[in-house]
This record gives C-alpha cells, structure tokens and sequence, in this order.
C-alpha cells in the first residue's frame, strides 16, 4: 500500500468520528440546554433530543425550540 492509500484510510475514519461525534452533539444540545435554564421537563427534552435524531431528524427542531421555552409558574396561592 501506498501513502495515498494511507492517507485516505486515515480522512475516512477521521470524517466517520466526526459524523458520529456530530451526531451525538446535535442529540445532546436540547437537554443540555434545558438543563441550563432550569426547564421544567428537562429529562423529558433531553429523551425528545435522542428520539427524534435517530427516528428521523423531522421532530429534533420541535425539541430544540421546547427547550427554550419556559413555561409560567404556578402561583403558590392557588
């Protein structure tokens, strides 16, 4: 085998481990963020992140925007 050969070995696997660690950062940033502003649901955006990434992609916007939005409080009176 040639350098060249090496040479493309190497920029598949690098461009395969970056795909996956891509993958894994865009499945991971609606609980991320909804842990960071204290999101009521947290735990359930976070599993809407994963789901929807590996069932598809159509949803995962819905579950980034969901992690943004805040819900009101509940008065304590009431």
């Amino acid at each position: 085998m040639s350098f060249i050969d090496y040479f493309a070995w190497f920029v598949l696997i690098f461009l395969l481990l970056t795909a996956v660690a891509a993958f894994v950062a865009m499945a991971m940033a609606p609980g991320y963020i909804a842990k960071s502003r204290n999101h009521p649901w947290t735990q359930a955006v976070t599993v809407a992140g994963w789901v929807t990434l590996i069932c598809g992609f159509v949803l995962w916007p819905v579950a980034l925007i969901w992690a943004y939005i805040d819900t009101p409080k509940k008065e304590e009176g009431r």
